[in-house]
């Protein structure tokens, strides 16, 4: 997904899947090569590198009241999305500038990880004019 819509994606471990090579290309089809892949082994890894470039921390959460819809994306923000099983850390939840959920039928728990990263990317992309245009 990250290949095909031009946006870095960065893993931060201990992940629930394998992460070697063989796994990662297997996963990753034709397109691992194109994609803008980085590992980072653990959260402080992956936030020092983040702050490093600055921006705002968007979080996508079913815990927040704020519909992703309603909020105004800048092409400085990281978006985060946490585990489908169990979101992320209480502590990582509370460190986010900005927590946005995807609005859902009452009842429901929540969306496939893939399925909510393809929903919030393509709108960030959408509001801040990086989706890629259709070849001719």
């Amino acid at each position: 997904m990250g290949a095909c819509l031009g946006v870095a994606v960065d893993l931060i471990g201990p992940t629930g899947f394998r992460t070697d090579d063989r796994a990662l290309r297997r996963a990753g089809l034709d397109y691992l090569d194109r994609a803008a892949l980085t590992l980072h082994a653990g959260w402080e890894d992956f936030d020092a590198a983040r702050q490093s470039i600055g921006g705002r921390l968007v979080l996508f959460t079913t815990r927040a009241t704020q519909s992703f819809l309603d909020l105004t994306f800048e092409e400085s923000d990281t978006l985060l999305f946490g585990r489908e099983s169990a979101g992320v850390p209480d502590d990582i939840h509370a460190g986010a500038d900005i927590r946005t959920t995807i609005p859902m039928v009452e009842g429901t728990r929540s969306l496939n990880l893939a399925v909510s990263v393809a929903m919030g990317v393509t709108e960030a992309l959408r509001q801040t004019g990086g989706l890629p245009h259709p070849a001719s």
